[in-house]
């Protein structure tokens, strides 16, 4: 996210400003402090951005709903410009269950109301002709709702908000976009892919040909294409199990180097029971054996390429293999596997 502008001024006299135009329910002065806030974001130094983004977040309550998505958004670049991520993250969560709520509402009565494709949330405030057919709010729910998604997910690139957010509230606002997905046809990944980030997460990976295992770590890692290279690199760059190890720049760009580096499969990813755990999915598709996700490796299939790299660009990724498994102890664990279907 960036916010630019030409001229230097004191960014936290806009911040103040807009604090004190809010409180006084002053639509005027809210939005000329907000366009100075626009102005001279990108010029503000660390120490006021970082004193910025949760004063923003905590007015996130006291804004009205039409703008109130913007401001998120502009609390997330606070954030990922170094302000302090948990003392933001809960006035974002609650302002995302919101929008979901009513964007769920919005679903529904635009399928009760004769259906069609969805309008695409254009910025600026929802078409009349959308607020005369749902209703203001439940249009304000589907139209900010990429703003939210976008504040949330600059929240979740953190591992200390990721690790507090709860199981609760984690499948609280899993529950609540799901059906938007459904009915809409969007498909939320950056918002969905975010909450699903496992950390400090244990894996058991069985390789197969050579009847070998492995107990590793991970956190950080947002789809199974950055996963599969890192294992790439902890197993066959480590010289556990023969095959191609990816080079160190593609195993760099998966942990925290920007950019991309195209990169080769090295084996199939397969769940216990025999189907395929796609790269285009998450580490949280690797079914629980016995409390610890479990997954085979197979040769692969047929050659894949793609571009290694991070799906979310801010967050770290990390894989770390802990231990060599006993040989009887991985035969024990291969024995229960099922062979890859297809």
């Amino acid at each position: 996210m960036i916010f630019g502008s030409k001229g230097r001024e004191r960014f936290l006299d806009a911040v103040t400003a807009f604090e004190a135009a809010v409180f006084d329910r002053d639509g005027d002065r809210s939005t000329q402090a907000f366009q100075e806030i626009h102005r001279h974001f990108q010029h503000a130094d660390d120490e006021e951005i970082a004193a910025a983004g949760p004063r923003l977040a905590a007015l996130l309550s006291e804004v009205p709903p039409g703008p109130r998505g913007v401001i998120a958004v502009v609390v997330g670049a606070c954030v990922e410009r170094g302000a302090d991520a948990r003392r933001c993250a809960s006035y974002v969560f609650d302002g995302l269950a919101g929008a979901l709520a009513d964007a769920g509402e919005f679903c529904e009565r635009w399928a009760a109301t004769g259906g069609g494709d969805f309008p695409e949330p254009d910025p600026g405030d929802p078409d009349p002709a959308v607020v005369e057919r749902v209703g203001r709010q439940a249009a304000l729910g589907w139209w900010t709702l990429p703003q939210w998604e976008m504040a949330s997910v600059a929240m979740l690139n953190r591992p200390d908000v990721r690790t507090s957010l709860g199981d609760a509230l984690r499948n609280r606002l899993l529950t609540a976009v799901r059906p938007v997905q459904e009915a809409s046809g969007h498909d939320f990944k950056c918002l969905v892919y975010a909450l699903l980030v496992l950390d400090d997460e244990p894996l058991v990976v069985l390789h197969r040909p050579t009847g070998t295992g492995y107990a590793l770590r991970m956190g950080g890692i947002g789809d199974n294409f950055q996963l599969h290279t890192l294992l790439a690199d902890a197993l066959v760059g480590g010289g556990h199990i023969p095959g191609r190890a990816p080079s160190a720049a593609e195993a760099a760009v998966c942990r925290d180097r920007p950019g991309q580096v195209p990169t080769t499969g090295s084996f199939d990813l397969v769940a216990p029971t025999g189907e395929w755990i796609w790269n285009e999915g998450t580490p949280s598709d690797i079914p629980v054996v016995d409390g610890v996700r479990l997954l085979v490796l197979d040769p692969p299939s047929y050659q894949r390429s793609w571009p290694a790299g991070r799906f979310f660009p801010y967050m770290t990724g990390g894989l770390v293999l802990e231990r060599v498994l006993e040989r009887e102890e991985a035969g024990r664990l291969l024995a229960g596997c099922v062979s890859k279907e297809g």
